[in-house]
């Protein structure tokens, strides 16, 4: 009896250490360098099992030994937490790196940038151009109401999800400038706000000149003259689907929609534009000015007045530049 249980010690401590050995090297394949020699991206599909998984990873070269990596699932207690996805490898990444990123769920992640001064036509062409996002479009918020920023995702996110939180980001924006705003100002609410911000937007592309040209409209609305704004009477044409492709003309200016700005005071019914927060800020935070126009310099700004005499002799000086310039181009 005390040899048999002599013999059966000799042999747990041999299987011990065999099975320890196995265990050490196995952790030292985990912390190997993989053979990638380049960043790989891949996508694993929803319902793939851990041996599909491992065959892939084999054969784009991201783990040498597709066994070893089932074994390192199954020992680690990963094989129900492998998370699908779209997955970018580093050069040279080791077995656990990679693991670790299925384990947690690391997909790639992708960017899409909106900028400032879109029309909601134009933001939901890009959503739709995102060949990483899942779906179609089928609700999209008012004119105005998606703020322009980077949003990132990662693949399958459906395009709804994507514009419902360009909508609450707005939303969330425009609130947090609301509560900050200065007292006096001319809008009934934080709408108001946001349109006046989308023709800030449409009129200026210099930062500097955004609260000058808030300022304007502001004192024209506390007059109750008409904003006169060239861009509301585009998009009263165009509804924000496209350009023009011409000139605005006089009879433009007559149109009788609600956001020409020429024929009706006070603001559009709506926004014309997505503006950026930079724009709801100008619109919320106006210079304290006595001018009622402004004219473009010629120069990509702005030649501001306080009358229509002084505004006359700035309108004179753009046409003369513009003149120029065309007769420049024709040399």
């Amino acid at each position: 009896m005390i040899r048999l249980a002599s013999g059966l010690l000799s042999f747990s401590l041999i299987v011990g250490a065999a099975t320890a050995g196995g265990v050490w090297w196995l952790e030292s394949w985990l912390d190997r360098p993989g053979p990638l020699s380049e960043s790989i991206t891949t996508i694993l599909e929803p319902g793939t099992g851990v041996q599909s998984i491992a065959n892939q990873l084999a054969e784009i070269e991201a783990v040498d030994n597709a066994r070893l990596f089932v074994l390192a699932v199954t020992i680690n207690s990963n094989r129900r937490s492998l998370k699908a996805g779209e997955y970018t490898f580093p050069v040279k990444a080791k077995p656990r790196t990679i693991l670790e990123m299925l384990a947690s769920g690391r997909t790639l992640v992708h960017k899409l940038t909106i900028p400032e001064g879109l029309t909601k036509s134009e933001v939901i062409d890009l959503i739709q151009s995102a060949v990483a996002l899942n779906g179609m479009v089928e609700t999209a918020p008012l004119e105005g109401w998606i703020l322009p920023e980077t949003y990132h995702f990662s693949r399958g996110e459906t395009r709804n999800n994507l514009i419902e939180r360009m909508e609450i980001a707005m939303q969330d924006t425009l609130k947090e400038l609301w509560a900050q705003r200065p007292s006096g100002l001319p809008y009934s609410g934080p709408a108001e706000a946001l349109v006046m911000a989308s023709i800030i937007e449409k009129e200026t592309g210099r930062a500097s000149e955004r609260s000058r040209v808030a300022a304007v409209f502001v004192n024209r609305l506390r007059l109750d003259m008409p904003l006169q704004s060239d861009p509301t009477v585009l998009y009263s044409l165009t509804k924000g689907e496209g350009g023009l492709g011409r000139p605005l003309t006089r009879a433009d200016l007559r149109n009788a929609s609600a956001y020409n700005t020429y024929l009706h005071t006070g603001l559009p019914p709506g926004a014309i534009t997505n503006p950026g927060r930079s724009a709801i800020i100008a619109a919320l935070n106006p210079d304290e000015t006595d001018e009622l126009y402004f004219v473009g310099d010629g120069d990509g700004g702005h030649s501001f007045a306080r009358t229509l005499i002084e505004h006359n002799r700035n309108v004179a000086h753009f046409r003369r530049m513009r003149s120029k310039a065309r007769d420049c181009g024709a040399c």
